[in-house]
């Protein structure tokens, strides 16, 4: 295809090094995310709600510490020392998490370290789209093939850490993570660029340059938000309701993830590929409405082969708003990329810490089933409220 071979011509060895750091960075991310829940109930040994509020103690934290390193990486500084920082303590919490079982030690240093560890991704990708504009390059497609090398990380990391969790150990996953990040910033160190940013003149006034004034910030804000509490209710209660209501493999949550980030690869490539002919409006639209028929089908469909299938509209999904939706933030707010990325990853955090509060909520009050209602109710909020953003 045409836009395969462009890609090639443009290509070079620092695009090279940011997919490769996104790829290592990811898999790192997904052994841990997606055993998180099982870990705490299994291993520490917490009650549900606990489970959920760990989530958005920690979701917390991390938005308060990134909005305050975006918009210091977006005025001054080197963003590549930022990245390193951020991949340093990335290394410390997964190797807090291998060899500590204390709740309480794990809220509060784990939390202080994920808080600087989660500000990495939105650095990194910021960096990239800072690159991509300084050398006139391609920034939706290569943005798009940078966010797929996150999706094929989840192919493999999931049922991976699953595998190694359930034969091996939360210590032996965890350690293998704190290895990867390691091996990640020795790449991001000699591989990536430092890029010269222009500095924000001190008399913009502050809603301006976090974007906040504009209401179609705002609405994709929100919508954003909802999103990802749909998504990470889901990553939060399916491994626990695969396993305890539906009586089905441990071992499948890991395999539906994986599925589902192998089938966000091409939806990732496509929709960088079509989102100029399309515009990013309708992408979206169609993303959520894809993610509607997602959590309705979990509750009418729960055989095995039925959850793989589903797995198709759930990559759509994720696929769609996790490429696009980061582009639509930075094209609403020009010259401020570091703080559109992180304004679009505070929307995850902010989904994960009203995902955290309700999953544990709602699974201990009512059971696992009831979760799968208010995810099919907040999504069809979300598309209303997706609809009333502008196209740009």
């Amino acid at each position: 295809m045409h836009w395969l071979a462009t890609m090639g011509r443009r290509l070079n060895g620092v695009y090279a090094a940011f997919m490769l750091v996104a790829f290592m960075v990811g898999v790192a991310g997904a052994l841990q995310m997606p055993t998180l829940s099982l870990f705490l109930s299994r291993e520490v040994g917490v009650q549900p709600f606990w489970v959920g509020l760990f989530y958005t103690v920690n979701a917390i934290a991390g938005i308060v510490v990134s909005l305050g390193l975006a918009k210091r990486s977006d005025s001054q500084g080197d963003r590549r020392k930022l990245i390193l920082f951020c991949c340093l303590m990335a290394v410390g919490n997964a190797l807090l998490f291998a060899f500590n079982r204390h709740y309480l030690t794990l809220l509060i240093c784990g939390v202080m370290l994920a808080s600087l560890a989660n500000a990495l991704m939105p650095q990194l990708f910021a960096l990239a789209r800072e690159y991509a504009d300084s050398s006139a390059r391609e920034v939706v497609m290569f943005s798009s093939v940078m966010r797929a090398q996150l999706s094929l990380a989840w192919v493999i990391g999931p049922p991976l850490a699953f595998m190694l969790a359930l034969n091996y150990g939360f210590t032996t996953m965890f350690s293998i993570a704190a290895g990867i990040f390691f091996l990640s910033l020795v790449l991001i160190a000699f591989a990536l660029p430092s890029v010269s940013r222009v500095e924000t003149s001190a008399d913009v006034a502050v809603t301006e340059v976090s974007g906040w004034g504009d209401k179609n910030v705002r609405m994709l804000f929100v919508a954003s938000t909802l999103m990802w509490t749909c998504n990470t209710m889901y990553i939060i209660d399916m491994p626990l309701w695969i396993s305890s209501d539906l009586g089905l493999p441990d071992n499948l949550a890991g395999i539906l993830m994986g599925t589902a980030a192998g089938l966000e690869i091409p939806a990732m490539i496509l929709a960088g590929y079509y989102v100029k002919r399309f515009g990013k409006r309708p992408m979206m639209i169609t993303a959520v409405a894809a993610g509607v028929l997602f959590y309705f089908g979990l509750i009418l469909f729960h055989s095995h082969e039925a959850l793989l299938f589903l797995q198709l509209f759930n990559a759509v999904f994720i696929g769609i708003i996790a490429g696009i939706g980061m582009l639509w933030f930075q094209d609403l707010m020009p010259g401020r990329a570091g703080s559109a990325t992180t304004l679009f990853t505070n929307s995850i955090s902010t989904g994960v810490i009203i995902a955290g509060v309700i999953q544990g909520a709602v699974s201990q009050s009512f059971g696992h089933h009831a979760v799968y209602w208010v995810m099919a109710a907040v999504a069809v909020v979300t598309l209303g409220l997706t609809c009333r953003v502008k196209d740009v």
